[in-house]
This record gives structure tokens, C-alpha cells and sequence, in this order.
């Protein structure tokens, strides 16, 4: 089904509106949603800034923990904003409440762009706040601040979206976690949060450079610790282009209804 509604603006309200709500339902669980990811990576600084890091050779001149701690904030900003997204939808669904926001005068862009503002923002949050908990115990730096919120915003938007898909796609809960548990998970453990390329036998680099999860992490690496395995402007405008194709295939789905009327 096309949307054929053609606002003459931005509905603010109802932006407003699904923040609101998305904000109000995130709040009902700050543990998950922030405590947990900061002593997630206050553990990670303990382990391997004290107990493993003193015994692994500097990386690129940086001790081990400040090699490591990138790659573990950028898991959390890949989990928060996958599991808010996915979530949303498919709760949404699943308690029907959907039809509301689909009634509204709304367009697909906006309702879209409103579950990912409050994506980002929990994301950027959580990242903001390893990062100072990082700084605090000196197991990392900030190279680029305008970087480090590119790799935020940007990573955070392209999982947000890939929530999305997956809330419509689950007929159950347990489908919703399919791919967190096939992918995602493996995907960001291979994807250099714990090693460089050159660690790995030469018959497997072919597999870190064909992971996307490897451009994000050396990214936000990069920009925290100026420390980078592949060109940057590589790791831009792959991130750029998946985040325009993973807009396109969600506004599609959003145009043919798609897991929303059913």
C-alpha cells in the first residue's frame, strides 16, 4: 500500500508524540538501558586494563585496554540501538497499538524518523558515558569528537533500522533475538574488538575485511585513539552507504505495509 498522505510540513506533534512514548517506555528500564552497558565496560576496564592488559604487548603504542575499549563501546552502541528499535516495533505490534500511529496524519519518514531519534539518543547516551567512565580511569582518549559522534549517531541509525526490519519480520519473541544471537554477537566478536588484522593468519583476513561490524570498530577506534587498520574514507562511505540503503529498504517496507497491517 503507497502512502499517499502529503503533509504540507513536518508534524511535529506527532514526532513529539513517539519520542515521548519511546523516551517514557526506555525510562521504565534504566538498568538495562544504561547501568548495565557502564558496568559492563567498568568490568572490561578492570579485566583487561589490570588484569590481562599488563601482560599483552602495547597496540599501535597504546596499552591493551585502550585497544580494547573502543570496540567494547561500540557492542554496547550496536546492542542499545538494535534491541530499542526491534523492541518498539514489534511490541507495538504484538500489543496493537500500531494502528494509532498509522491512522495519524503522519508520513512513513516521519514515524521512522521518530523511533530512531530516541534510538540514537539512548545510544549516544550509553557511549557518552563509557567514554567518561574510560577517561575517568585513564583507559582511553578522544582523539576527533566530531568522529567519535559520527560513528555514534551513524552506527546507531543504520542498527536502529535494522531493528526495525526484524520487529516486523518476528511472528514471536524468540525470532526477534535470531539475529542477535546468529549475528550480531558473532559478528562483532570477529570483528576486531580484541585484535588486529595482522594477529590473524593470513588465510583469514579476507573474512575481518569482508565484516562490516571491523569498519565501525576501527572507526570509533580511530577516533577515540587515533589508531586505524584500513583507510578512513573507506570506513565513511561504507557506513554512509548502508545507512542510506537500510533507510530506503525500511521506508519500502513501511510503503508496501509490510508486518504493520497484518
Amino acid at each position: 500500500m503507497q502512502d499517499t498522505r502529503k503533509p504540507l510540513g513536518i508534524n511535529w506533534i506527532g514526532l513529539g508524540t513517539i519520542v515521548r512514548r519511546e523516551v517514557s517506555r526506555m525510562m521504565r528500564v534504566p538498568i538495562q538501558a544504561f547501568i548495565a552497558p557502564w558496568i559492563s565496560a567498568l568490568l572490561f576496564i578492570f579485566i583487561f586494563g589490570y588484569v590481562v592488559g599488563g601482560r599483552m604487548p602495547a597496540i599501535g603504542g597504546r596499552p591493551y585496554i585502550q585497544f580494547v575499549l573502543p570496540g567494547v563501546l561500540m557492542l554496547n552502541i550496536v546492542n542499545a540501538s538494535f534491541l530499542q528499535s526491534s523492541s518498539a516495533i514489534y511490541f507495538s505490534r504484538f500489543l496493537r497499538f500500531i494502528e494509532e500511529t498509522l491512522v495519524s496524519p503522519m508520513s512513513y519518514v516521519e514515524m521512522i524518523a521518530g523511533s530512531l531519534a530516541v534510538v540514537v539518543v539512548r545510544s549516544t547516551v550509553t557511549a557518552i558515558g563509557i567514554m567518561v567512565i574510560g577517561l575517568a580511569f585513564g583507559a582511553t582518549a578522544i582523539s576527533s569528537v566530531p568522529a567519535f559522534l559520527f560513528w555514534v549517531v551513524a552506527v546507531s541509525a543504520i542498527f536502529g533500522l535494522l531493528g526495525i526490519v526484524i520487529g516486523l519480520w518476528s511472528k514471536s519473541f524468540e525470532q526477534l533475538n535470531v539475529l542477535t544471537v546468529f549475528f550480531i554477537t558473532p559478528l562483532s566478536m570477529v570483528g576486531g574488538v580484541f585484535n588486529t588484522i595482522t594477529m590473524l593468519p593470513g588465510w583469514l583476513r579476507w573474512l575481518a575485511y569482508g565484516n562490516p561490524f571491523f569498519y565501525f570498530i576501527n572507526g570509533i577506534r580511530h577516533s577515540m585513539i587515533g589508531y586505524s587498520e584500513v583507510p578512513q574514507g573507506l570506513g565513511y562511505g561504507l557506513t554512509v552507504v548502508a545507512l542510506v540503503v537500510m533507510f530506503l529498504w525500511v521506508l519500502r517496507l513501511y510503503s508496501k505495509g509490510y508486518g504493520l497491517r497484518e
